[in-house]
């Protein structure tokens, strides 16, 4: 999002924007951007889905993207607390947000459980690198950061951040296999990791009393 007659800004999240959009599903009519910062994700979310919430933490910030895009929800909250009914959103997405979150296994265990039936959940997160296989990645965002903040307009966003990684991306990897079965996983470049997982629609009557008929 830029103002008219500027050029598109660009960082390392929203570099990250139009994965999450692939992602979307064509039915979604919910979709739930956690740690959403100054909205940018959320106001993007908005151009494909009718009802989009915003949840963050910090409330200047939610102030700034409320001036933003006031058709979003801005909630000022916790993931982890907020009084969201399971299973309320067609996609639920992240953006730098789940290092924030005390133990990374429980908190996707938390959006999983905040994806609709059939719905997507997308994170795109930050962890540490701890080995040699970590090194060409860590070349690979060198490289792409000079390049791409000298051929863009680079932004620094406004939300409060940290870089305090506690998980590494081995750590992570395990933890999404573990509680998300067959989610997606893949490295990044500009030291980022996505997770993509789907949650299956949930059986039919029809379909539950034929099991029940064949057992």
């Amino acid at each position: 999002m830029s103002a008219p007659g500027t050029a598109p800004r660009w960082n390392h999240n929203l570099h990250y924007h139009p994965l999450v959009l692939a992602a979307v599903p064509s039915h979604a009519r919910t979709a739930l951007d956690v740690g959403t910062g100054d909205g940018l994700l959320a106001a993007d979310l908005r151009r494909r889905v009718p009802h989009v919430v915003g949840i963050d933490v910090d409330a200047d910030v939610l102030t700034r993207a409320q001036e933003n895009d006031p058709h979003v929800a801005w909630v000022r909250g916790d993931v982890m607390a907020a009084p969201f009914a399971p299973a309320s959103f067609d996609v639920v997405a992240s953006i730098a947000t789940l290092h924030h979150l005390p133990d990374t296994a429980e908190g996707l265990r938390r959006l999983a459980d905040l994806t609709a039936p059939g719905g997507t959940l997308v994170v795109i997160g930050l962890a540490r690198s701890t080995g040699p296989r970590d090194i060409p990645w860590e070349v690979a965002g060198v490289v792409q950061h000079q390049v791409l903040s000298r051929t863009r307009n680079y932004w620094e966003h406004t939300a409060p951040t940290s870089w305090q990684r506690p998980h590494t991306y081995t750590e992570v990897r395990a933890a999404a296999r573990e509680v998300l079965p067959g989610v997606r996983w893949r490295r990044l470049p500009l030291w980022r990791y996505a997770l993509v997982w789907s949650r299956g629609a949930e059986p039919t009557t029809d379909e539950v009393q034929a099991k029940r008929f064949a057992t």
